[in-house]
């Protein structure tokens, strides 16, 4: 059950880059449709979970959601959103890989904690791989704005690697409580807050987000990108560890790819092939330990990865 919900937040995660691009190229206000998506997302799960009688209202009132918000929904997305007017959905995905390494070494210089040697040559072999994908569409010319944007995600992703190591936390803090109702909460306040910025920041204009386009990226964006694939993200950070779900981050550039080849005819060369090989050989030898310990059908694999 791991490796499946795994694998489909490689794939929700993975297009929610050329979603945001969408609906940012259709006029959209970034930090508005951000939070919107956000706020409506994580009060839809929440309501059902209460409904369910798995959340209590209570939940809303403890300061440890709005801080894991702040982590993993206001300080990703709001950069993220900001930096893809001006970055490319791909370049965005790969510079958001940099999350796994942040969660590193976070963990070495604030929670003092030893790196797992497999972890960090796993996450090194996979960021390679990463610029070998992508290697030949880095087209964009470098401006001031295009700068500015590549180092919002990356601060995007410093926010992303905290938030994911004190969610862990959290979750051991509430034992009883649902991790799909822990991550509704976070996505109701890390909402909030982007809306707050929006309304300081942005002119609205709601008349300009009834374009298709618009709406059917936020849709997407709100249903599955975080009703379906963030409650599974929190499901694996409480089942694994922090590292171990962050890893999709890897994968995600090669779905981006493929999401430019499809819809935008973008051309696959011989360098990014390698590119995708070099990501999911990263990815399997960063999570070795994971992998073995939750599923016994990957030991096999592993072991001819090892030893050829």
């Amino acid at each position: 059950m791991i490796i499946i919900n795994y694998l489909l937040i490689c794939l929700i995660f993975g297009t929610t880059f050329l979603a945001i691009k969408v609906g940012v190229d259709a006029s959209a206000p970034p930090f508005f449709s951000a939070g919107i998506r956000f706020f409506l997302a994580g009060l839809l799960l929440f309501l059902w979970m209460v409904w369910r009688k798995k959340a209590s209202f209570k939940l809303l009132l403890h300061k440890e959601m709005l801080l894991t918000g702040i982590g993993l929904t206001f300080g990703t997305f709001a950069t993220l959103y900001w930096a893809e007017q001006y970055v490319s959905s791909g370049i965005a995905a790969v510079l958001s890989a940099t999350a796994p390494m942040m969660i590193l070494v976070l963990q070495m210089l604030v929670w003092r904690q030893r790196a797992n040697a497999n972890a960090i040559v796993g996450c090194l072999l996979g960021f390679v791989g990463i610029i070998l994908l992508v290697l030949p569409q880095l087209t964009v010319t470098a401006d001031i704005m295009w700068l500015l944007g590549c180092c919002a995600i990356i601060l995007g992703q410093i926010f992303y690697g905290g938030g994911a190591l004190y969610a862990k936390k959290v979750i051991q803090q509430f034992p009883q409580a649902s991790p799909i109702a822990l991550n509704a909460v976070q996505m109701i306040y890390g909402g909030l807050l982007l809306l707050a910025l929006a309304l300081c920041t942005e002119h609205i204009d709601v008349r300009g987000m009834l374009t298709p386009r618009a709406i059917g990226s936020l849709l997407y964006l709100i249903i599955i990108g975080s009703m379906v694939g963030h409650s599974l993200f929190y499901w694996l950070v409480a089942k694994t560890n922090p590292i171990f779900p962050a890893t999709w981050l890897y994968i995600s550039p090669t779905i981006a790819l493929t999401c430019g080849v499809l819809f935008y005819g973008e051309r696959i060369t011989w360098v990014s092939a390698v590119g995708v090989i070099i990501i999911i050989a990263g990815t399997i030898y960063a999570n070795s330990d994971n992998l073995k310990l939750h599923s016994p059908g990957w030991r096999v694999l592993l072991s001819k990865i090892r030893n050829p």
